[in-house]
């Protein structure tokens, strides 16, 4: 099965189910901050909450690259499943805190298993289709994310007929359930490079693979034009319910569902129509990725703007859907983009290195509006003009000359 055509689809279906454990676990925090505040007091200032969703990528950050190292060098399927299990496990352990600190250092730990992720399945999933399939594949991936961003919107609904504790506490057991699921199921891809002979030193061969990919001009595009897309994708994740709450004047019960579900629903229908795009265009030109990712960039700037400034449900949904739409046609094409600049042996480690930087972005911008939380819209605004900023270098310098480099 595992060499059929059938197999590597269903390495997508179960891996979709992990991502949106990944997000749904890290997202419902953003939504039950008001009924957690009810039992522990510090996360009444919107200050501390935004330290607290901050901690989990600040360490998520620096443990990225090394992700993507070990994922180039050793079986992917026990990465996988031991980061899986290990956030579960403290998803499980955050309903049972009674303290802000517990909090921050549960926070930190799903930002050091969580990390491992996102490098280690893309890699796999990059192997097993080498092929026209690639950017569709990727794509319905990152969809696992989305619905997961969705159903974490329904964090506060959930705790309001349960409570806070019981949400995280059985979402947790969910995801250890799961990672024996993948125990039997999930199967690495033999790699068609030699693995690193026992007498290589690693630590010469991580630093020369960190040298190859720093020096490629082209990597140095793909990681500026990830990191600016990442700061408003973080900022809708994180604060997009708060800002929707405060501009319609909603309950976070509502705001929080129409922030997360719209611009997951948008995101999907993104991957579904830029995957596919994306496929067929890179062959009639090699470009088709890069234009795919375009037009997406270009669908967020007016999508930033109105979100930000506009102060009705119309201009809400229809900047958040204009959103979504955009941001799923760059994101199911970044590691098709990667692929064709950075050969098969260094793309965890370089995806590890664009998702640290990426982070670290979202890092600044998610404590940025904790501190700016009376001016949530003029900075979503402004963030529009990062994106543009990025569109015109990402047109201007990425030229291919392959569409899967060796």
């Amino acid at each position: 099965m595992q060499t059929s055509k059938i197999y590597p689809w269903a390495v997508v279906a179960l891996l979709w189910v992990v991502a949106l454990l990944s997000y749904m676990d890290r997202q419902m925090l953003a939504t039950m901050c008001d009924a957690m505040a009810l039992d522990i007091a510090e996360l009444r200032d919107k200050q501390n909450f935004g330290f607290l969703m901050a901690c989990f990528l600040y360490v998520y950050a620096p443990v990225s690259p090394l992700a993507g190292v070990l994922a180039d060098r050793i079986n992917r399927k026990w990465l996988i499943v031991g980061s899986l299990g290990v956030w579960s496990a403290v998803t499980l352990a955050m309903g049972h805190a009674t303290t802000y600190e517990q909090l921050c250092w549960l926070r930190g730990l799903m930002g050091v298993s969580e990390a491992i992720y996102i490098p280690t399945a893309l890699s796999l999933i990059a192997d097993y289709f080498s092929g026209s399939a690639r950017s569709l594949a990727i794509g319905i991936h990152m969809t696992g994310l989305y619905v997961g961003q969705a159903a974490g919107g329904f964090g506060a609904l959930i705790a309001s007929e349960l409570s806070w504790q019981q949400t995280f506490h059985w979402c947790g057991v969910a995801g250890i359930v799961y990672a024996l699921v993948l125990v039997a199921a999930l199967r690495e891809k033999p790699r068609q490079r030699p693995a690193p002979s026992a007498a290589q030193s690693p630590f010469k061969g991580i630093r020369r693979s960190f040298a190859l990919i720093f020096s490629n001009a082209a990597f140095w595009t793909v990681l500026f034009f990830f990191a600016a897309l990442s700061a408003p994708g973080w900022a809708t994740k994180n604060w997009l319910p708060e800002l929707f709450s405060s501009s319609l004047a909603l309950p976070m019960e509502q705001a929080g569902p129409i922030a997360t579900i719209t611009i997951a629903f948008a995101s999907l229908v993104g991957v579904l129509v830029g995957g596919p795009m994306s496929d067929r265009w890179v062959r009639r030109n090699l470009r088709g990725r890069i234009y795919t990712s375009a037009i997406g960039l270009t669908l967020m700037i007016p999508a930033l703007v109105l979100m930000g400034l506009g102060h009705s449900m119309t201009a809400a949904v229809a900047a958040a859907l204009c959103f979504g739409i955009g941001y799923g046609m760059f994101d199911t094409n970044n590691m098709p983009i990667l692929c064709q600049f950075v050969p098969a042996g260094q793309r965890a480690t370089a995806y590890g290195v664009m998702n640290m930087v990426g982070v670290l972005a979202g890092a600044a911008v998610t404590n940025l509006l904790g501190r700016w939380a009376d001016n949530l819209g003029l900075v979503f605004a402004l963030m529009s003009a990062v994106v543009l900023l990025s569109l015109a270098l990402q047109l201007t310098v990425l030229h291919p000359k392959s569409d899967n480099m060796e």
